[in-house]
This record gives structure tokens, C-alpha cells and sequence, in this order.
């Protein structure tokens, strides 16, 4: 399927989850989560759910990376030049919806791509090959690029990999891992 139509079915499939079901499933992605081997690494960059797109909630992965003292970074939107900034999560940053509804630090102190070790993504489908579709603003993308080689991409879904992602282009950038809530996948 190409990527417009597989944004389509999720946000459908997604739509129709409960908030049990949400709960739950976000609950097992973050116990997989416990089970990779990122553990010798200090900076996470976690999104933060928007509830209202009924995103996998990172609040119990949080809790793990702050209960083993892992530098948590959190990014901030630049919408005019489809960018992010990225801010390490300190008790107390304040956390704020933007114009878009995406929850984000008002402040704090700067952290490079360079610097994150481990990028936990938002998406809204993968396949087998760890192709992703994100909303289609390309924001993720342009983060990744400018993160090490090294930096390890895992995404979260909760639903299993779609067979293969027709129209991928040269600049997206593929995962190492996709956790869902009955497995995780390596790629």
C-alpha cells in the first residue's frame, strides 16, 4: 500500500481502539521496551503522546527511563522550518500543548541530535522491511538525518507491520526496531 492510504486505515484502526485498549497495549510496547538492549545508553528522546490522535501512550516508558536515571529529551516543533529542537526533561520543565495540540517543554536546556543515543517515534504504520509513515511533514525525518549513525530508531505501534510500504523515498529513514504490543521487530 502506498502511504497515504496506509495513514488512512491506521488512523481508522487507531480511531476505533478503546481506552482500555490504549492503555493496555502501551502498557506491553513499554514492557517489550524493557527487553532491547539500549540499556548502556543515557539519552532517550521520547515523544510525548497526543491523546487526541490516540498515539501509543510513552508515559509507562518514561517512567522506566526516569526509574534508571536516563537522561530524558523531549522535542519542541518549529512548524515555519518544519524543524525541532530538542530539551532535556528536568523536574521542573513545564510542559505545554502548542497551537497544534502537541504536548512540548516551554523551556529548558538544549540537547543536540548528536547527543541522543535512542529515538522512541511516533508512526502510524510500518512493514517488514522497518520502512515507517509518519502524519507526512517529514519532521522526524529531518531529526533522524541529523542524529549519529549510531542512534538507535524504535518505533511503536499498536498494530503489527503492513507487508511493504510502496513509495518510499531516499530520505526516509528506516527504524532498528518496531515494538507492538505481541512483539518487537529488528531490522
Amino acid at each position: 500500500m502506498k502511504k497515504t492510504e496506509l495513514r488512512a486505515k491506521y488512523k481508522a484502526l487507531r480511531a476505533n481502539l478503546s481506552t482500555k485498549e490504549r492503555e493496555d497495549s502501551s502498557l506491553k510496547i513499554a514492557n517489550l521496551v524493557l527487553k532491547l538492549p539500549i540499556w548502556d545508553c543515557s539519552f532517550f528522546h521520547v515523544f510525548l503522546t497526543i491523546k487526541s490522535l490516540n498515539e501509543v501512550e510513552t508515559e509507562p516508558i518514561l517512567s522506566i527511563l526516569s526509574g534508571k536515571d536516563k537522561h530524558i529529551v523531549l522535542s519542541k516543533t518549529d512548524f515555519e522550518s518544519k524543524s525541532m529542537s530538542h530539551i532535556l526533561l528536568q523536574d521542573n520543565t513545564i510542559i505545554k500543548p502548542n497551537s497544534w495540540n502537541i504536548p512540548e517543554p516551554e523551556n529548558g536546556i538544549p540537547i543536540s541530535e548528536q547527543q541522543i543515543e535512542v529515538v522512541f517515534i511516533p508512526l502510524m504504520a510500518f512493514d517488514l522491511f522497518g520502512n515507517r509513515v509518519g502524519y507526512g511533514k517529514g519532521f522526524y525525518d529531518g531529526f533522524l538525518k541529523n542524529c549519529s549513525k549510531d542512534t538507535l530508531k524504535i518505533g511503536l505501534s499498536f498494530f503489527e507491520a503492513d507487508v511493504e510500504i510502496e513509495n518510499i523515498k531516499p530520505h526516509d529513514i528506516p527504524l532498528d526496531y518496531c515494538i507492538t504490543p505481541k512483539k518487537t521487530y529488528a531490522f
